[in-house]
Protein backbone atom coordinates (compact mmCIF):
# COMPACT_ATOMS: atom_id res chain seq x y z
CA UNK A 1 0.00 0.00 0.00
CA UNK A 2 3.07 2.59 0.71
CA UNK A 3 4.09 1.99 -2.74
CA UNK A 4 0.97 2.89 -4.21
CA UNK A 5 0.97 5.56 -1.97
CA UNK A 6 4.35 6.98 -3.33
CA UNK A 7 3.29 6.39 -6.99
CA UNK A 8 0.58 8.52 -5.93
CA UNK A 9 2.42 10.99 -4.64
CA UNK A 10 5.19 11.10 -6.86
CA UNK A 11 2.96 11.50 -10.33
CA UNK A 12 1.26 13.95 -8.41
CA UNK A 13 3.92 15.95 -7.79
CA UNK A 14 4.88 15.83 -10.93
CA UNK A 15 1.48 16.73 -12.77
CA UNK A 16 1.06 19.48 -10.51
CA UNK A 17 4.59 20.88 -11.06
CA UNK A 18 4.89 21.04 -15.12
CA UNK A 19 3.97 23.40 -17.33
CA UNK A 20 3.80 22.81 -20.60
CA UNK A 21 2.84 19.19 -20.93
CA UNK A 22 4.17 15.66 -21.31
CA UNK A 23 7.80 16.96 -23.11
CA UNK A 24 8.07 19.43 -20.25
CA UNK A 25 7.96 16.69 -17.25
CA UNK A 26 10.53 14.64 -19.13
CA UNK A 27 13.22 16.35 -16.73
CA UNK A 28 11.26 16.06 -13.63
CA UNK A 29 10.36 12.40 -14.67
CA UNK A 30 14.10 11.31 -15.24
CA UNK A 31 14.84 12.52 -12.03
CA UNK A 32 12.30 10.97 -9.93
CA UNK A 33 11.78 8.02 -11.89
CA UNK A 34 15.14 7.28 -12.72
CA UNK A 35 17.70 8.42 -10.71
CA UNK A 36 15.72 8.68 -7.15
CA UNK A 37 13.60 6.18 -7.35
CA UNK A 38 14.68 3.71 -9.84
CA UNK A 39 11.43 2.67 -11.11
CA UNK A 40 12.84 2.48 -14.82
CA UNK A 41 16.13 3.11 -17.09
CA UNK A 42 16.46 5.68 -18.93
CA UNK A 43 16.07 3.83 -21.78
CA UNK A 44 12.94 2.36 -20.40
CA UNK A 45 12.02 6.17 -19.88
CA UNK A 46 12.75 6.72 -23.57
CA UNK A 47 10.50 3.74 -24.97
CA UNK A 48 7.75 4.85 -22.70
CA UNK A 49 7.78 8.61 -24.12
CA UNK A 50 7.84 6.49 -27.61
CA UNK A 51 5.26 4.58 -27.25
CA UNK A 52 3.28 7.29 -25.38
CA UNK A 53 3.95 9.65 -28.64
CA UNK A 54 2.41 7.70 -30.92
CA UNK A 55 -0.26 5.77 -28.64
CA UNK A 56 -3.44 7.77 -28.18
CA UNK A 57 -3.93 10.03 -24.90
CA UNK A 58 -1.65 12.21 -23.67
CA UNK A 59 2.15 11.58 -23.37
CA UNK A 60 1.81 12.04 -19.44
CA UNK A 61 -0.54 9.72 -18.68
CA UNK A 62 0.57 7.19 -20.95
CA UNK A 63 4.14 7.27 -19.49
CA UNK A 64 2.90 7.27 -16.01
CA UNK A 65 0.74 4.65 -16.64
CA UNK A 66 3.73 2.16 -18.18
CA UNK A 67 5.58 3.26 -15.07
CA UNK A 68 3.24 2.47 -12.55
CA UNK A 69 2.32 -0.37 -14.40
CA UNK A 70 5.97 -1.91 -14.50
CA UNK A 71 6.28 -1.10 -10.73
CA UNK A 72 3.18 -2.61 -8.91
CA UNK A 73 1.15 -4.07 -12.04
CA UNK A 74 -2.51 -2.65 -13.17
CA UNK A 75 -3.00 -1.20 -9.78
CA UNK A 76 0.36 0.71 -9.66
CA UNK A 77 -0.65 1.74 -13.31
CA UNK A 78 -3.86 3.31 -12.41
CA UNK A 79 -2.38 4.99 -9.13
CA UNK A 80 0.49 6.61 -11.40
CA UNK A 81 -2.14 7.56 -13.45
CA UNK A 82 -4.53 8.87 -10.97
CA UNK A 83 -1.56 10.78 -9.56
CA UNK A 84 -0.57 12.45 -12.64
CA UNK A 85 -4.42 13.83 -13.90
CA UNK A 86 -5.24 14.80 -10.16
CA UNK A 87 -3.20 18.09 -9.98
CA UNK A 88 -4.23 19.36 -13.49
CA UNK A 89 -7.89 18.15 -12.61
CA UNK A 90 -7.86 20.20 -9.85
CA UNK A 91 -6.10 23.51 -11.24
CA UNK A 92 -8.05 23.66 -14.43
CA UNK A 93 -11.49 23.52 -12.13
CA UNK A 94 -9.92 26.33 -10.40
CA UNK A 95 -8.94 27.80 -13.46
CA UNK A 96 -12.05 28.18 -15.62
CA UNK A 97 -13.78 29.45 -12.36
CA UNK A 98 -11.72 32.55 -12.43
CA UNK A 99 -9.89 32.92 -16.23
CA UNK A 100 -13.14 35.38 -17.12
CA UNK A 101 -12.04 37.51 -14.40
CA UNK A 102 -8.06 38.05 -15.00
CA UNK A 103 -7.66 36.60 -18.74
CA UNK A 104 -7.69 40.38 -20.25
CA UNK A 105 -5.29 41.58 -17.58
CA UNK A 106 -1.86 42.66 -19.26
CA UNK A 107 0.20 41.19 -16.16
CA UNK A 108 -1.21 37.43 -16.86
CA UNK A 109 -0.20 37.92 -20.47
CA UNK A 110 2.93 38.14 -19.29
CA UNK A 111 3.45 35.89 -16.89
CA UNK A 112 2.09 33.33 -19.67
CA UNK A 113 4.58 34.70 -22.16
CA UNK A 114 7.47 34.39 -19.26
CA UNK A 115 6.10 30.56 -18.71
CA UNK A 116 6.17 29.66 -22.31
CA UNK A 117 9.91 30.58 -22.57
CA UNK A 118 10.36 28.80 -19.39
CA UNK A 119 8.62 25.82 -21.17
CA UNK A 120 10.58 26.21 -24.01
CA UNK A 121 13.88 25.49 -22.27
CA UNK A 122 12.41 23.06 -20.25
CA UNK A 123 11.83 20.66 -23.45
CA UNK A 124 15.12 21.88 -25.39
CA UNK A 125 16.77 20.45 -22.09
CA UNK A 126 14.95 17.30 -21.76
CA UNK A 127 15.65 17.05 -26.10
CA UNK A 128 19.52 17.28 -25.19
CA UNK A 129 19.35 14.54 -22.44
CA UNK A 130 17.70 12.47 -24.33
CA UNK A 131 20.10 13.34 -27.81
CA UNK A 132 22.68 12.73 -25.34
CA UNK A 133 20.78 8.88 -24.53
CA UNK A 134 20.03 7.98 -27.57
CA UNK A 135 21.88 8.98 -30.32
CA UNK A 136 24.98 6.30 -29.33
CA UNK A 137 26.57 5.52 -33.09
CA UNK A 138 26.20 6.26 -36.90
CA UNK A 139 22.74 4.75 -37.43
CA UNK A 140 20.85 6.38 -34.22
CA UNK A 141 22.61 9.46 -35.98
CA UNK A 142 21.63 8.45 -39.32
CA UNK A 143 18.18 7.56 -38.34
CA UNK A 144 17.69 11.00 -35.76
CA UNK A 145 19.25 13.35 -38.96
CA UNK A 146 16.48 11.45 -41.37
CA UNK A 147 13.47 12.43 -38.71
CA UNK A 148 14.87 15.89 -37.75
CA UNK A 149 15.09 16.61 -41.58
CA UNK A 150 11.57 14.97 -42.43
CA UNK A 151 9.92 16.67 -39.38
CA UNK A 152 11.18 19.81 -40.42
CA UNK A 153 10.31 19.82 -44.37
CA UNK A 154 7.46 17.59 -44.37
CA UNK A 155 4.27 17.68 -42.72
CA UNK A 156 3.24 13.89 -41.88
CA UNK A 157 2.14 12.72 -38.37
CA UNK A 158 4.68 11.94 -35.94
CA UNK A 159 3.30 8.48 -35.64
CA UNK A 160 4.70 7.93 -39.39
CA UNK A 161 8.43 8.93 -38.32
CA UNK A 162 8.08 6.86 -34.99
CA UNK A 163 6.90 3.88 -37.11
CA UNK A 164 9.91 4.08 -40.02
CA UNK A 165 12.46 4.98 -37.35
CA UNK A 166 11.83 1.77 -35.42
CA UNK A 167 11.59 0.04 -38.46
CA UNK A 168 14.98 1.42 -39.79
CA UNK A 169 16.50 0.76 -36.55
CA UNK A 170 15.30 -2.69 -36.77
CA UNK A 171 16.21 -3.72 -39.88
CA UNK A 172 19.78 -1.93 -39.08
CA UNK A 173 20.10 -4.17 -36.43
CA UNK A 174 19.49 -7.10 -38.26
CA UNK A 175 21.81 -6.59 -41.08
CA UNK A 176 24.42 -5.92 -38.36
CA UNK A 177 23.55 -9.19 -36.84
CA UNK A 178 23.87 -11.14 -40.78
CA UNK A 179 26.90 -9.78 -40.65
CA UNK A 180 28.35 -10.81 -37.59
CA UNK A 181 28.70 -7.31 -35.97
CA UNK A 182 25.25 -7.68 -33.93
CA UNK A 183 25.25 -8.62 -30.91
CA UNK A 184 23.12 -12.14 -29.46
CA UNK A 185 19.03 -11.15 -30.37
Amino acid sequence: MRELLDLFLTFARIGGLTFGGGYAMLPMLQREVVDKRHWATNDELMDYYAIGQCTPGIIAVNTATFVGNKTRGVIGGVCATLGVVSPSVVIISIIAAFIRNFAELEVVGHAFAGIRVCVFILILNAVIKLGKSSVKDGVTMAIFLAVLLGSVLLDASPIIFVILAGAAGFAAKEIQYKNGKGAAK
